[in-house]
């Protein structure tokens, strides 16, 4: 598969767009939706919608873009893992078993370029034609038969008629794997804070974490917020700024601490004399009462 986003003004209003594209090398079948910017969403969106109609593939070819790869050193856990860094988009590929190749040039991925050609070409005039001016209208015209009249019309058989395509995994949740994840800490008192915002952990008590132990959050394409903990689901609410409530700090007197010296009878003010100390310690031992025998 050839993923790809095309910027171009499709609404002829003057402000760039961008057609999320994905092409099988194999048969010049097309799948593309319009959206606002080439971001992780929009390419986990589409892939999605793929692998619902024609399963799991298994490579995309796509370019350098930092929503496909990435170019940041490995944090310290994944230096541990033995794991290269990964976007988002590239962890639920990873998730899915789709390999990730990279495209060094437009002419490496040259099949998506061209299909960017013909959308450019016919998708414009069409909605030119209908007079539609806005992303969703556009989006329900390529779902509402059109795209499925240029694969029609300029589709191909493949060489070889065994589809490469993967079931997806029985029991597996799409929704869980298209997300964005980071790491929190728990505070003291059952908190993390993300997005500005803190919120609660309620349980479940038999897998709570302990504080300053760490949590995945996951934010899902649909704006829902999870938080898991060695993979088990969290129950959380959250909890407004001004009614949090954090533990005092215990302020640091002024001035230099005043030494505590012992009372004069103390018997580190004694000197030390070991013929002294084994007096003192018979001393005690004859005074002591004696324990009646059985």
């Amino acid at each position: 598969m050839q993923m790809d986003g095309s910027h171009h003004d499709w609404l002829r209003c003057g402000a760039l767009c961008c057609l999320m594209s994905m092409v099988d090398d194999a048969t010049g079948r097309t799948m593309v939706s319009l959206e606002e910017q080439e971001t992780t969403g929009a390419a986990m969106r589409l892939l999605w919608r793929w692998i619902e109609r024609y399963g799991v593939p298994g490579a995309l070819y796509v370019d350098g873009k930092t929503v496909y790869v990435t170019g940041r050193e490995p944090t310290a856990e994944e230096q541990l893992a033995g794991e290269e860094p990964l976007t988002a988009f590239g962890k639920a590929c990873r998730t899915l078993g789709i390999r990730i190749i990279l495209a060094h040039s437009a002419a490496a991925k040259g099949r998506v370029e061209r299909k960017h050609g013909v959308f450019q070409d016919r998708f414009v005039k069409e909605l030119k034609l209908r007079g539609l001016t806005t992303i969703e209208e556009a989006n329900a015209v390529l779902k509402g038969g059109f795209v499925e009249e240029l694969n029609r019309r300029f589709g191909r058989e493949p060489l070889d008629p065994v589809d490469g395509h993967r079931p997806i995994s029985q029991g597996l949740d799409l929704a869980a794997v298209f997300v964005v994840e980071v790491t929190r800490t728990v505070a003291n008192d059952w908190t993390i804070r993300y997005g500005n915002r803190w919120y609660q952990i309620t349980g479940p008590k038999e897998g709570m974490p302990r504080p300053r132990g760490k949590v995945t959050v996951q934010r899902r394409l649909d704006g829902s917020l999870h938080l898991l903990y060695r993979e088990h689901a969290l129950t959380f609410r959250e909890v407004p700024l001004e009614a949090r409530v954090v533990p005092a700090r215990v302020e640091r007197r002024e001035g230099p601490r005043q030494p505590v010296r012992p009372r004069p009878d103390h018997p580190w003010t004694r000197p030390f004399s070991p013929r002294v100390l084994a007096a003192e310690r018979t001393a005690r031992r004859d005074t002591a009462p004696s324990s009646p025998r059985s």
